[in-house]
């Protein structure tokens, strides 16, 4: 993972070849989409820079952390065990990495509104971007409805919903994240800095308390080390007997693991509004692969020495509908440690979690739909923004549909609402997968018209072969993110008759067909071709994005030196010297 310094002399050489790109371009295809005046670059039509440095990178850390990690986790425990459990994360995790500098590398060399939409469209096929913009918005505005009834959930550990309706505490978050999000992006960025910080801070307790309790610092002295590794075990056979078994335990924390990790590519969607994006997003990508080894990897592994796979606690919390603390299994080892005062704070910060993604969901979704209408694929009047450069149609209808969250109101309707989040979690894997795409075909865009990687300045360390393996991977996930639908035979309980659960086979892989068809559908009607490599658009807009670094960089030289604000001071004593 190498930030690569460009001297002047690469960055002559580029605008040279940049030069010589357009001339041919001119030349050879004169009525070519790529000499269109692009919306961004009209006064009302384009996004503010206003996210700094330290907002970038943490909300780089802290966006993706939510109810996937601190519950889900549980389901995966007890279904596998805890090497299963283990693997899987570091597995998926490693996926994750290579994702997320694979998008670094597109975005740190042409910070684009519209984002990895963007990118598609122009390094791969049209279609390409047509698809994966349209299906990560309609992910978005399906999870955030979700993040606001699991609010609602969450406070119900405290007010019942027989004292209060869920539809009221559902009704205020959704005015306060708006208002967050109308208030400008620099009002977001810092907001989401606070939340991002404090969950930063509770995931760090949560390990250190996790590592006391496993050494046997709780209140009933007991240090469990390895201990439920060998009894119960460390592996859970899944369906299957023997090393079938146990491999299917593995294959099987895949899905829960993709859920947890799914979110981390928000740095590709925020490079539009980012300051000096080629400098805070190799820092963000740096800041994701630690965030993996710490927070995912190193936490999942210290909760299989607190708890049994086989903990009659871990399974009733596993049977918990609510998003709350109740069925978290840190909340488990907790119990089981004997500490009967964390569960109501921990849920506190399960609120604070849930909260903060709804709120950058919220965002995404906007900026997505932005993105869409800049790159010509939503209607222009969505690229229309304020003084404060929010698009504000784009971030009207996408707020609209958090009224979706009212349905909880009725809890029969939630299981229906549950369909929609399996959905999704498929969208997301398909959006991983066309950013795969969409890399290698940059990669091979910039061979093919000369780019050397000195020019480069962030490179993924992992380059196209590390994109080839990363897609293969992703694809086997999504393919087989269903299989234990196929052996309900099996699982399915003694003196129970077997029922293939139809329902939940649709929600899970209805995503691939709607993505082919939206991809072919596009291609049809539009009778748009893939990009060949030498004639891929590498360097349209990176010109006005070279002068607003360099302005940037000159007003921070101007500022230095000068006097430090109370905001930069504390940062810099407390997360600063890490982050």
């Amino acid at each position: 993972m190498a930030a690569i310094n460009r001297s002047d002399n690469d960055s002559a050489s580029s605008q040279e070849r940049q030069g010589d790109y357009q001339h041919d371009l001119k030349t050879e295809y004169p009525q070519d989409v790529h000499n269109v005046a692009e919306p961004g670059d009209e006064a009302g039509h384009h996004l503010h820079r206003g996210l700094g440095s330290r907002q970038i990178t943490m909300i780089a850390i802290g966006g993706a952390i939510g109810t996937g990690l601190i519950i889900g986790t549980g389901k995966a425990l007890a279904q596998a065990g805890p090497a299963p459990l283990f693997i899987g994360y570091t597995l998926v995790g490693l996926l994750c990495f290579v994702v997320m500098s694979a998008l670094g590398e597109m975005a740190c060399w042409l910070p684009m509104p519209s984002g990895f939409t963007g990118y598609a469209t122009r390094f791969a096929h049209p279609s390409l971007g047509f698809t994966l913009g349209w299906n990560y918005w309609f992910k978005y505005i399906i999870v955030t409805p979700n993040q606001l009834t699991a609010s609602s959930l969450v406070l119900q550990y405290w007010v019942t919903r027989d004292r209060v309706n869920p539809g009221a505490f559902i009704a205020v978050f959704l005015v306060v994240i708006v208002a967050i999000n109308y208030f400008g992006v620099r009002f977001f960025g810092e907001f989401e800095f606070y939340l991002s910080s404090i969950k930063v801070v509770v995931i760090i307790a949560l390990i250190l308390l996790s590592l006391i309790l496993a050494c046997g610092g709780g209140p009933n002295g007991h240090a469990t080390g390895f201990e439920y590794w060998e009894n119960p075990g460390a592996f859970k056979e899944y369906i299957l007997k023997g090393a079938a078994g146990r491999f299917l335990a593995v294959w099987s924390t895949f899905t829960t693991a993709v859920f947890a990790y799914l979110g981390t590519e928000l740095v590709g969607v925020t490079v539009g509004e980012a300051q000096n994006p080629r400098r805070v997003i190799p820092r963000a990508i740096k800041m994701t692969f630690y965030r993996i080894l710490l927070f995912y990897v190193v936490l999942v592994f210290l909760l299989g020495m607190l708890v049994p796979y086989n903990s009659k606690k871990l399974l009733d919390a596993n049977k918990e509908t609510v998003s709350s603390a109740k069925a978290s299994p840190f909340v488990v080892a907790i119990e089981i440690a004997g500490i009967k005062a964390l569960p109501g704070i921990l849920n506190a910060c399960i609120l604070i979690f849930v909260f903060s993604a709804s709120n950058s969901d919220l965002y995404i979704a906007s900026r997505t739909l932005y993105g869409l209408a800049h790159e010509g694929k939503a209607p222009r009047l969505f690229t229309k923004t304020d003084s404060r450069g929010v698009p504000i149609y784009a971030l009207g209808l996408s707020a609209s549909f958090g009224l979706l969250a009212f349905l909880s109101v009725n809890q029969d309707s939630y299981k229906v609402f549950g369909y929609f989040v399996n959905l999704v979690t498929m969208f997301g894997l398909l959006t991983w997968i066309s950013i795969l795409i969409t890399h290698i075909c940059f990669v091979n865009a910039r061979k093919a018209q000369g780019i050397p990687d000195s020019d480069l300045a962030f490179k993924s360390p992992f380059g196209t072969i590390g994109s080839w393996c990363a897609l293969a991977f992703s694809i086997l996930i999504a393919f087989f993110k269903g299989f234990p639908l196929f052996c309900y035979k099996i699982t399915t309980a003694k003196g129970k008759t077997p029922v293939f659960d139809k329902d939940t086979f649709i929600t899970t892989y209805l995503g691939i067909p709607l993505y082919f068809i939206m991809f072919f559908g596009h291609m049809f009607l539009t009778k748009s071709r893939a990009i060949p490599s030498v004639t891929a658009d590498l360097y349209s807009g990176k010109d006005r994005i070279d002068r607003e670094e360099a302005e940037f960089l000159a007003a921070q030289a101007a500022k230095k030196g000068g006097p430090e604000t109370k905001m930069e001071r504390l940062y810099r004593l407390t997360l600063g010297w890490a982050f």
